[in-house]
């Protein structure tokens, strides 16, 4: 069969790892729930978690697996060759945890008319008209006050939260208030069309003056600027007082679970497939490979690292920077463009080091020279009502192969070099894994990844990929179901067969 193609395709034997994918996205409602599942995981397949304010020297061994987080919403999980010594190179899969969604806003509180609803805030460049009219749940991270029994001190714990039940929904004007030119252009305020409502003011009223005065001694101002309701709601779920409601992060997400569908089941949809794709994936392709008889005879390091704050431009902590035309640069601390990607192979090239007068210099240095990174975010597949907006012969199509991405201009990180690397892995994998190719048509603005970044950031080769879908940064998306598995095969390859690829090329 022509790659790019469906055809007579079998789809059957690409359902399985769609199913699991499924689960794995409907449960990543946000990039904590989304680290939080992948912990879990890893978890379950036996990798140890590593404190990042604790020395990694004394704690790692050769053929050991591990994984730290930072902020709860980046991602660190490694595994050691057997063979590995310091010096010798990182393997890396790069992907992004976040998602444009809806955040709450500081002071959450909000009414009109009546409503009782919810002060919410633009994430990244979503297409904000497909909120409209969907079932809304609540998810992310709640910081709860506690009394440690022992010492009879206060101490705050992190607790993460999902409320799969639709609270919320985003209510477009009915077409007989709106005029012609609204009707034909629907034109979304981002700050007066996109607040939720949670309910009638009046039905809620009494439990709002109930709640409110259960907190009426309560000394901190933070928690009578939020809605009453909402802080009922979230410590109803946690089982906990709303009064022990210190602060929280929430954002809004459909309801709706990731399905499969089209004729055969050969797509998925789901939301956050840009970059839950990805992360899936890249979690997979760890896992597997710490399972396999390659890791006794590997002398390099395996990673996947999974950052926050991709989607509004990162230099962070945690995060990386991404910066396309509609983007400023921002900064946060869990960014691929923060020291975690060279802070990683710092300190596991230092914990394995002897000679502790050159761990920082020569030996650094060396491991960042013989590193890989694959950047890996979604792709954009040709849109067969838009075919128009690629280039004619750079026309990747869904359920046709992963796709390598290059722009002169440096918009992508992909060179001749890097570019043949990752053509090299997949000849040599087990099986066909088609690639396709991606560039963006001259008259057009190219957006950006974290591969860029990492590379500037580290001295890191590095290579842009991604998988195809459709309605990239809609509240749902679409792929096709066995790029799935052509990422997981590619990414297993790189695992294996990096090193003999990397070998062969002279210089």
């Amino acid at each position: 069969m022509t790659s790019g193609t469906t055809g007579e395709k079998d789809f059957s034997k690409y359902i399985p790892l769609a199913k699991k994918a499924c689960e794995f996205f409907t449960q990543s409602t946000d990039p904590f729930l989304a680290v939080k599942t992948c912990t879990d995981a890893l978890d379950s397949a036996g990798f140890v978690k590593l404190s990042k304010r604790e020395p990694f020297g004394g704690t790692l061994v050769r053929g050991g697996k591990y994984y730290y987080t930072s902020n709860h919403s980046t991602l660190v999980a490694f595994v050691v060759g057997a063979n590995f010594k310091a010096g010798n190179g990182f393997k890396v899969i790069g992907g992004h945890t976040d998602s444009p969604h809806l955040k709450v806003k500081p002071i959450s509180k909000r009414v009109g008319s009546g409503c009782v609803q919810i002060g919410v805030e633009c994430y990244g460049g979503g297409l904000w008209h497909t909120w409209f009219d969907r079932d809304l749940g609540i998810s992310g991270r709640v910081l709860v006050r506690n009394t440690c029994p022992d010492t009879g001190k206060e101490k705050i714990e992190q607790r993460l939260i999902c409320i799969q039940k639709p609270v919320a929904r985003i209510s477009t004007l009915c077409i007989h208030l709106q005029t012609a030119e609204e009707r034909g252009s629907f034109k979304v305020n981002k700050e007066e069309h996109l607040s939720p409502i949670l309910g009638t003011q009046s039905v809620l009223e009494n439990e709002a003056k109930s709640q409110l005065n259960r907190m009426g001694e309560d000394e901190d101002p933070w928690k009578h600027r939020q809605e009453p309701e909402l802080l009922k709601l979230v410590a109803s779920e946690l089982g906990i007082q709303a009064k022990q409601i210190a602060n929280f992060e929430l954002g809004l997400f459909d309801c709706q679970p990731a399905s499969l569908g089209g004729i055969k089941d050969e797509f998925l949809y789901s939301a956050r497939l840009d970059n839950l794709g990805t992360c899936f994936v890249a979690l997979e392709s760890i896992i597997d490979y710490s399972k396999s008889e390659s890791v006794s005879v590997d002398d390099q390091v395996s990673v996947i690292a999974l950052f926050d704050h991709e989607e509004i431009g990162s230099l962070s902590f945690g995060g990386l920077i991404t910066i396309n035309s509609s983007m400023a640069l921002s900064e946060s601390t869990h960014g691929a463009g923060s020291p975690i990607m060279a802070e990683a192979v710092r300190r596991i090239t230092t914990a394995f080091c002897d000679d502790t007068s050159v761990r920082d210099t020569e030996l650094h240095a060396s491991a960042v020279r013989k590193s890989f990174v694959l950047s890996v975010d979604m792709a954009h597949a040709v849109h067969p009502n838009y075919a128009n907006k690629h280039e004619k012969n750079h026309g990747p199509k869904m359920n046709g192969g992963v796709v390598i991405k290059t722009n002169q201009n440096q918009r992508y990180a992909t060179n001749g070099v890097t570019g043949f690397i990752a053509r090299e892995l997949a000849r040599k994998a087990d099986g066909h894994i088609p690639l396709q190719e991606f560039v963006v048509r001259s008259d057009c603005p190219c957006g950006t990844t974290i591969g860029p970044i990492i590379s500037s950031n580290t001295g890191i080769r590095t290579v842009d990929l991604g998988m195809p879908q459709l309605s990239m940064h809609s509240c749902r998306e679409v792929m096709g179901i066995s790029d799935l598995t052509n990422g997981l095969n590619l990414f297993k390859s790189f695992f294996k067969n990096f090193n003999e690829v990397d070998e062969s090329i002279e210089g």
